[in-house]
């Protein structure tokens, strides 16, 4: 992405709230073309800064700057933004096609390019020939991808997505996130998402911006934040992780990273406790000392074991964390 210009720039933002919480000190940039996840806990920060850069709260300190210009002082309306929440935010008693020309009219564009940029969007978001229905007759994902819609009509510099799937059940959920993604690659957009859905950062992002009490923890590509966590809240964050305690060290290593080998060897020696067939693998979790270890393993293995026998453990890609650094 390096290469790439630069579309969003956070320098040293601060925002404080009265009562102390918010976010401190952060500095990201995002490239153009790029979907950038701002993923982490409940009350971590991600939607104040998703805020800060929409214009719906003032920073503290620090700037914002889009395409090299400080916003920090314009109004919501008047920035190269926008927004899409988890509520939809449509107007009930307009048609879709009077939600979706509503901002175009704002900005006097004429009847016969408003009507001509509707058909198209609406073909994008796979929803042509709704323009007469009202979001009533409309299902929670119909009405997510008007709210997308209506938001790309207007031409954004930067695309910010506060949760917008969250209220929508798991099949859906997964259906939006693959036209996201495609709407995003076809047009070129630069995306801002906030979500606290580690499968949805994953699934999404070119990069991913992990929060922590309103700090930055780490910010890389899915793969680096994966494999190589750089604190224990990342590597607790993102995907399955076995935590193992050998004296001041905590071992993180995934399950599918940890070769199991039947009878006591030279690893990790433990006694299996429970043996889970997933569809075409088999989760195995073995007792080692006071820690429960979870193991991705092949069926084939899985028939030649049963619980309370003695396996060896031998850890394949794992970071280890000095519990008193």
């Amino acid at each position: 992405m390096n290469e790439k210009k630069v579309m969003l720039e956070l320098e040293d933002m601060t925002k404080k709230y009265s009562n102390g919480d918010g976010v401190e000190h952060i500095s990201l940039d995002v490239y153009e073309g790029e979907i950038v996840t701002l993923l982490g806990p409940s009350g971590c920060g991600k939607s104040t800064i998703l805020r800060t850069i929409g214009g719906f709260l003032d920073v503290t300190s620090g700037d914002i700057r889009i395409n090299g210009r400080s916003i920090i002082s314009l109004p919501p309306e008047k920035r190269p933004t926008a927004m899409v929440f988890q509520s939809y935010n449509l107007w009930p008693h307009m048609t879709i096609y009077e939600n979706l020309a509503y901002g175009l009219k704002l900005r006097k564009t004429p009847s016969a390019v408003i009507k001509e940029n509707i058909t198209d969007i609406l073909q994008m978001v796979s929803m042509p020939g709704c323009e007469k229905k009202y979001p009533g007759q409309l299902s929670g994902g119909q009405q997510q991808r008007i709210a997308i819609a209506r938001s790309l009509l207007l031409k954004p510099a930067l695309l910010l997505l506060d949760e917008p799937f969250s209220a929508l059940d798991a099949k859906i959920r997964q259906q939006m996130r693959e036209e996201l993604k495609k709407i995003q690659q076809d047009l070129g957009i630069t995306v801002v998402f906030v979500t606290h859905d580690q499968e949805e950062a994953m699934a999404l992002s070119h990069r991913i911006v992990v929060m922590n009490k309103g700090h930055i923890d780490q910010i890389g590509t899915p793969a680096d934040i994966y494999d190589y966590p750089e604190t224990l809240h990342v590597a607790s964050f993102i995907g399955e992780m076995n935590f193992i305690t050998q004296g001041n060290n905590t071992i993180a290593v995934r399950p599918e990273d940890v070769t199991v080998i039947p009878g006591e060897g030279s690893g990790l020696s433990g006694e299996v406790r429970t043996i889970m067939l997933l569809g075409h693998y088999v989760v195995l979790t073995v007792q080692y000392g006071d820690n429960v270890i979870k193991c991705n393993i092949n069926r084939e293995l899985s028939e030649t074991l049963k619980v309370g026998d003695k396996v060896s453990l031998v850890l394949g890609k794992h970071t280890v964390f000095n519990r008193t650094a």
